[in-house]
């Protein structure tokens, strides 16, 4: 008889100790599993929200300055050799090689324009990029539907008296007002964004960009990578990473991920407790039979055996069962729980691991009650027969 025949014969001789031990080992493998499938959605999740939330890459023209000081104090000061951008230069930004990372790409074109007797700031964008990526802004009116609409800052629209469907003339270029955008506190307060074409054309600067903000997706975070890159096919302009924007962003995923990992070792030291309980009580039971065993000439390591396979047996069934009510209870728990959008990615490699794991639990829990059978007497135990 093979000692896998002898496990499997036990096995189904004491079926009620041996499902609510793999009962136990399936609930703390279904834990750990959705905590970290529920984990890695929100990351994906936050960081991609957040990624829209604001720009973390600023394109600007490059520019030598010279200054003139006397005295200590300067009197003077021309920018020369100074880059251009142009529309022309997306295209090389979408062309780098990380360019699967970049959420939004957002030019504009800025300059001061006479309106109602004032010089304004008018700022040309894309409205369908500057929408997505400043999602914060609230709207007093509506998004800007056609080329001859515009935005209106809080306090601009405050000293102008603007309000939503007001028309309104930039050099001779009538526009009408759709929105005004609620007060946040920034520069965006007193800026007129108009359509980017309509912009360059009132300006006189066909095709012409003041600067570009990027959006880079920051999950994997190669944004210093990203920054080199685009610095690479624009030797023109100066590229800059916000680093507070990606310290936060990476911030926020870091604490997801130090959560799960301590509910997940203390889940694991659990299991682990219950494998060793479970196993110690079964030896105890079985001391007549291990007796037996080694007076028929069984060695302490085929007894060692026989308690291994058993362990694995049944931690192998409970890790592929975790797995299984793990990720049910992450998707049906994700949306609610976590308030995620992005759906549970089925993750064979977590699979994987949580079976090892199980597998691993019940082995190191089954350590110690294997030694005590195999260190059993033959002829005490078998005294009681």
């Amino acid at each position: 008889m093979r000692l896998v025949d002898v496990a499997l014969r036990n096995l189904r001789r004491r079926k009620g100790r041996k499902i609510l031990l793999m009962l136990g080992l399936t609930m703390g493998v279904a834990t750990v599993v959705s905590l970290i499938a529920i984990t890695a959605t929100m990351r994906a999740d936050v960081a991609t929200k957040l990624d829209e939330y604001g720009a973390n890459i600023l394109i600007v023209p490059r520019a030598n300055d010279l200054s003139l000081s006397y005295g200590g104090v300067t009197v003077a000061s021309a920018a020369y050799d100074v880059g251009e951008l142009s529309l022309a230069d997306l295209d090389r930004i979408q062309g780098i090689e990380n360019a699967r990372n970049i959420s939004v790409v957002s030019p504009k074109l800025l300059g001061a324009i006479s309106l109602a007797g004032r010089s304004v700031l008018v700022a040309g964008v894309r409205f369908e990029d500057e929408l997505r990526l400043k999602q914060w802004w609230d709207l007093d009116g509506k998004e800007p539907s056609t080329p001859q609409e515009a935005l209106a800052g809080w306090r601009l629209a405050q000293a102008l008296h603007l309000r939503p469907g007001q028309e309104i003339e930039l050099e001779g270029q009538p526009f009408r007002v759709a929105g005004i955008l609620g007060e946040n506190g920034s520069q965006d307060d007193d800026i007129l964004f108009v359509d980017l074409a309509s912009a360059q054309q009132v300006m006189g600067k066909p095709g012409g960009v003041s600067l570009v903000e990027v959006a880079a997706l920051c999950t994997e975070c190669p944004v210093e990578d990203m920054v080199e890159q685009i610095s690479g096919v624009l030797p023109q302009a100066r590229v800059t990473a916000l680093r507070q924007a990606v310290t936060l962003r990476m911030e926020t995923v870091g604490q997801l991920g130090r959560f799960a990992i301590a509910v997940s070792v203390v889940v694991i030291a659990i299991g682990a407790l219950v494998v060793l309980t479970t196993m110690l009580g079964a030896v105890a039971e079985r001391r007549q039979e291990i007796g037996l065993f080694r007076a028929l000439g069984f060695r302490q390591q085929h007894v060692m055996r026989i308690i291994f396979v058993e362990a694995a047996l049944i931690s192998l069934a409970g890790g592929f069962l975790g797995w299984l009510v793990g990720m049910g209870m992450a998707i049906l728990l994700a949306p609610q729980l976590a308030n995620v959008t992005l759906p549970v990615a089925w993750d064979w490699w977590l699979a994987l691991g949580a079976i090892a794991g199980a597998l691993l639990i019940g082995l190191l829990g089954s350590l110690y009650p294997a030694l005590s059978a195999a260190r059993l007497d033959p002829t005490n135990a078998l005294r009681t027969l």
